[in-house]
């Protein structure tokens, strides 16, 4: 199968291309590195050093005699969209490419314009290069559990059955994002089902729980192939961080007091997913939703997790939480589908987070500890930073 990979350069994307191509796809990414920009901007970096594409692309020929074609632009300039996705021709656009942390579309004005503008609009070029050139491509396109909010009802995959003065209609699930950037993907997820409905599209909307990991299968065949892994107060991602945090004797931060609830899920698995979509796609006209995550845990349960696996002495501190958010909530979410297509879930394990301690010990001399603690504040509303988004 022919496999495009949309910001195949970042966390999530890069080892998603190698795992498509290790299983014998033929494999396309395209990037245009404003997440190598987000960290000149924040003056920040990867804790885990990370090769160019250039090299990592020539890294997995050496590993692997295979060969990913690497396409360089924005997916906010319609002509390079419609030129990539009619010179590669794939079956399949897997859709990584928008910015994608909570924190920096937080930042001010300019950055929530800044997230709102690049990922709807790019992934607004992508649907009409699809339905230009060849409806039958399947769209799988990253999405977040953070679109739902936290509803005092399950949440179920993507559509709901309602009944109102006695009559009933099957809709798309209420969504009620907590950031702008959560905003942009229920933006996302809109288009793309009007698409599905006008041009006949088939579309997979994956929404991610918070994702965990350093390695995949693939990436830990070479250092060259290493990908990101971010733990700064803007894009890190929460376990990660507090990994971080025990390794170098840092309290283990918990926002509020900890109670809120999130679906997670270990990378090993995001990829296995990105596979399973490709392999079945939707139906022409369908928009299908699948929960990705694989298990639940609260703030304050992932902190007494890593604090008690930690062979260290790890401390717990709570601050005051930056977010408007919901706490002590009820979170019950539907998640069989993947399941039901061949994911056997990797769930938290002291394996596991060894491993990530020993990731950390090993490149605990480039964190910088200011970095780590939250500067972005919900309900603030200044204006000082500009996003510098050029490429690095």
């Amino acid at each position: 199968m022919q496999i495009l990979v949309l910001g195949g350069d970042g966390y999530l994307g890069w080892p998603t291309a190698l795992h498509l191509s290790a299983a014998g796809h033929e494999v396309a990414v395209s990037d245009n590195f404003a997440r190598r920009g987000y960290d000149e901007e924040l003056g920040v970096d990867s804790l885990v050093p990370i090769a160019t594409l250039e090299e990592r692309v020539a890294a997995w020929r050496d590993v692997s005699g295979k060969t990913i074609k690497a396409y360089v632009g924005d997916l906010c300039d319609a002509p390079f969209v419609h030129s990539m996705v009619g010179d590669f021709r794939p079956e399949t656009i897997v859709h990584f490419g928008e910015q994608r942390a909570a924190p920096y579309s937080m930042i001010d004005q300019a950055h929530a314009i800044y997230t709102q503008t690049n990922n709807v609009v790019g992934n607004l070029n992508v649907m009409y290069a699809i339905a230009d050139i060849d409806r039958d491509i399947h769209l799988v396109k990253l999405g977040t559990m953070g679109e739902y909010g936290t509803p005092n009802i399950d949440i179920e995959e993507g559509w709901f059955e309602v009944v109102h003065n006695g009559r009933k209609d099957r809709v798309l699930f209420p969504k009620r994002p907590g950031s702008f950037y959560h905003l942009s993907k229920v933006h996302d997820s809109h288009n793309i089902e009007f698409g599905c409905r006008i041009w006949g599209m088939r579309a997979t909307d994956l929404n991610q729980g918070v994702v965990y990991g350093a390695d995949t299968e693939q990436t830990k065949l070479d250092s060259r192939l290493a990908t990101r892994f971010d733990y700064d107060g803007v894009f890190g991602t929460v376990l990660n961080r507090m990994v971080i945090q025990a390794v170098l004797g840092h309290p283990l931060t918990i926002y509020g007091d900890g109670s809120q609830t999130r679906g997670l899920i270990n990378i090993v698995d995001t990829v296995e997913c990105i596979r399973i979509a490709s392999e079945n796609p939707a139906e022409r006209g369908e928009f299908r939703v699948f929960n990705q995550m694989t298990e639940s845990m609260s703030v304050k349960q992932i902190a007494e997790t890593v604090a008690a696996e930690y062979p260290g002495e790890a401390t717990i501190q709570h601050l005051e939480n930056p977010r408007v958010e919901a706490e002590g909530h009820y979170y019950n979410v539907t998640h069989s589908r993947l399941e039901e297509l061949g994911l056997k879930p990797t769930l938290l394990s002291t394996t596991l987070i060894d491993h990530l301690f020993d990731v950390v010990e090993r490149n605990k001399d480039r964190v910088d500890l200011a970095a780590i603690l939250p500067t972005v504040h919900w309900r603030e509303t200044t204006n000082e930073l500009r996003p510098q988004i050029a490429a690095s």
